[in-house]
């Protein structure tokens, strides 16, 4: 009897948890993708802000910065972006349907982005002379990614 209750309970919590995975809300995943954008935004700002000479060049501070940015482009994509976590399905994004329509180039612009901030980092303690060359490469893969797959701000 007792085994009967244990099986009863361990299925019920299982169709309890299935039930909810399948009617997601996404918020964690699209609170996830958000913030590895937001991280990029960050570390972009800073080594862009030294190529333009706004803020002074900071060999330690650009190299910590590309280092992130190349640490961001290794995460695992795929969890951060279920079907169904796009702009006209959900409220708070302004990701396309064409990420999943047209994943392969979805993909591929992620990878581009890798290889800028592989691009960057190689830059990145060279001086404030070679972080413009490296910012507009990784700038043009962030360009071509937004004008395919993300809704611009109203």
């Amino acid at each position: 009897m007792k085994t009967l209750v244990t099986t009863a309970i361990a299925a019920a919590t299982f169709v309890t948890a299935s039930a909810a995975f399948a009617q997601s809300d996404f918020s964690d995943e699209v609170k996830a993708r958000q913030g590895q954008f937001r991280i990029m935004s960050i570390n972009l700002g800073i080594l862009g802000s030294m190529a333009k000479g706004e803020i002074e060049y900071d060999a330690e501070a650009a190299q910590a910065a590309a280092d992130t940015l190349v640490a961001v482009s290794t995460i695992q994509q795929a969890p951060l972006w279920p079907e169904g976590s796009d702009d006209m399905s959900l409220d708070g994004t302004r990701a396309q349907t064409t990420i999943w329509d047209e994943n392969a180039d979805f993909l591929s612009k992620w990878a581009d982005f890798g290889t800028g901030a592989v691009a960057l980092q190689a830059a990145a303690g060279g001086g404030q002379a070679a972080l413009a060359p490296a910012m507009g490469q990784i700038g043009g893969s962030c360009k071509a990614c937004h004008d395919k797959h993300r809704t611009p701000e109203e």
